[in-house]
């Protein structure tokens, strides 16, 4: 197993909770790690938060998918809106589970994954994405291209073109390139515009103060070690 989370102390928590049911899980922390982990040793399956620096979970899942279609994959997040489900699902992922669960919802998510199924969080409205599912509204996914995607999230990050140039093994220049050809695509003139429609889209999850206290509110237990502890020893 892979827990893929930038909350370092969520992922070593998940891993500790997990240590008795699913034995030596590794922790990556971004995107790019995410993915590098798996060209080198192939997991069975991947927990993934969306909100990962570098590359996030959703653009993550599309390229997981070629380079091991054969993991599952299971986005673990706090986002519970019904677009970031829809994403995940046509991306790709075999699961979605919100941060707020049980442990045993998490553990028989990973099973029913690890058998074939998908499993979704009851809590999350089937109706409604049932609706954004058949929406016929382009998305960011159909709007711009999977290289457009990447160079939006590091955009909004606030990186130079020096840095996504780094990133992305490109050139600067291709790295100004594509943010232009981006701007021109969606008819937006500012960086700062830019950045807001990363975040009104998905790109760049919105944070939450929840999440910035509690990154993994499972049993509603702040996220410290001796939480970690407490964890493990009421999930065992």
């Amino acid at each position: 197993m892979l827990i893929a989370d930038d909350h370092i102390l969520v992922a070593q928590c998940l891993q500790r909770l997990l240590e008795d049911d699913f034995p030596g899980a590794e922790i990556v922390n971004d995107g790019q790690e995410l993915l590098k982990a798996i060209a080198t040793s192939k997991h069975d399956v991947v927990l993934m938060d969306i909100g990962m620096p570098m590359l996030n979970g959703i653009e993550a899942t599309r390229h997981l998918r070629k380079i091991s279609p054969a993991t599952k994959i299971i986005i673990l997040t706090m986002h519970n809106q019904p677009e970031y489900l829809t994403e995940a699902v046509r991306a790709g992922a075999n699961g979605y589970v919100l941060k707020s669960c049980a442990y045993s919802e998490l553990t028989n998510a990973i099973r029913q994954v690890l058998k074939g199924y998908q499993y979704v969080t009851p809590s999350v409205q089937e109706h409604e994405v049932s609706v954004t599912l058949n929406s016929h509204t382009p998305s960011v996914r159909t709007t711009l291209t999977s290289r457009q995607r990447e160079v939006l999230q590091l955009v909004a990050e606030g990186r130079t073109a020096k840095e996504i140039a780094i990133a992305l093994k490109l050139s600067i220049k291709t790295a100004v390139y594509h943010k232009t050809a981006i701007m021109d695509k969606l008819g937006i003139r500012t960086t700062a515009a830019l950045t807001r429609y990363a975040l009104e889209h998905g790109v760049m999850p919105r944070a939450s103060g929840r999440e910035l206290v509690s990154p993994l509110p499972i049993l509603g237990l702040p996220v410290d070690q001796d939480s970690c502890d407490t964890l493990a020893q009421s999930a065992s």
